[in-house]
């Protein structure tokens, strides 16, 4: 009863962060989740794996209605997501893959540098400055590539990286925030399917999980975060935006520390 509380607390702060900030609940689900299956005695040397797949699911789920709300306000650039959809199932795919074969000391290193990045990123408001002329099919399959394996890795939907590249090849903020919410709903599919497949028949994973996703968990935090994005929503309306986005980048920032 005790884990399943937290795996509800989780969804809350998931749901609620996503709201207010617009930012993926993958940097704040996948250290809590770590550390609540420490905790719950699950085998260390397959923990990081566990958060990370179980994070990838619940963003399946999540993404859809993000997608569907920018779509209604005609900020998804359809071309675009198109165009990078082979390369993110491709990258996902083998990155959720190669994951077996990593530590999980290790993806707990690359994890921590990942939101290190972001942390700095978004307190220190650093913004690519759009001036590139966007490359045709082949290169935003590369950049789609590069996106869906580092985004599995770390269990995010790729808008830390999406929305960086469209603004950076001349896409409009608000367009490259819709497109991006829309990337990820293909990053996290494969990347959970593919956690599915590469943790199947691992007899030391526990009960109630298939692969390198438990189900528990997963049900906890997708029922809340759904229930509590709106509440996040609404207080991004009465808050601050600037100062509220200095306070998240100080909460990765020690969330980062905490994981190496």
């Amino acid at each position: 009863m005790e884990m399943i509380l937290l795996y509800l607390l989780i969804g809350c702060l998931a749901g609620v962060l996503a709201g207010m900030l617009g930012v993926g609940g993958g940097l704040v689900i996948v250290p809590f989740l770590f550390w609540a299956f420490i905790h719950q005695g699950f085998d260390g040397a397959w923990a990081m794996h566990l958060a990370i797949g179980t994070s990838l699911a619940t963003i399946i789920f999540t993404s859809i209605s993000s997608v569907l709300s920018h779509h209604k306000r005609d900020a998804v650039r359809w071309d675009l997501f198109w165009m990078l959809v082979p390369g993110i199932l491709i990258g996902g795919w083998i990155g959720s893959t190669l994951a077996r074969f990593i530590e999980s000391e290790s993806l707990q290193l690359f994890f921590a540098i990942f939101e290190l990045i972001v942390a700095l990123q978004m307190g220190l408001e650093l913004r690519p400055k759009g001036g590139h002329q966007m490359p045709g099919k082949s290169g935003n399959r590369m950049a789609g590539g590069v996106i869906g394996a580092v985004s599995v890795m770390v269990g995010s939907g790729g808008g830390t990286m999406t929305v960086p590249w469209l603004v950076w090849n001349r896409i409009q903020v608000h367009q490259a925030i819709g497109t991006s919410a829309a990337v990820g709903l293909p990053i996290a599919v494969a990347g959970a399917s593919g956690f599915v497949s590469s943790g199947w028949g691992i007899e030391s994973l526990p009960s109630w999980s298939s692969g390198f996703v438990y189900w528990p968990a997963f049900f906890g935090i997708v029922g809340m975060s759904v229930l509590t994005a709106p509440l996040g929503a609404h207080l991004a309306h009465k808050l601050p935006a600037k100062q509220l986005k200095r306070v998240f980048a100080l909460f990765l920032l020690l969330l980062a520390i905490r994981m190496v």
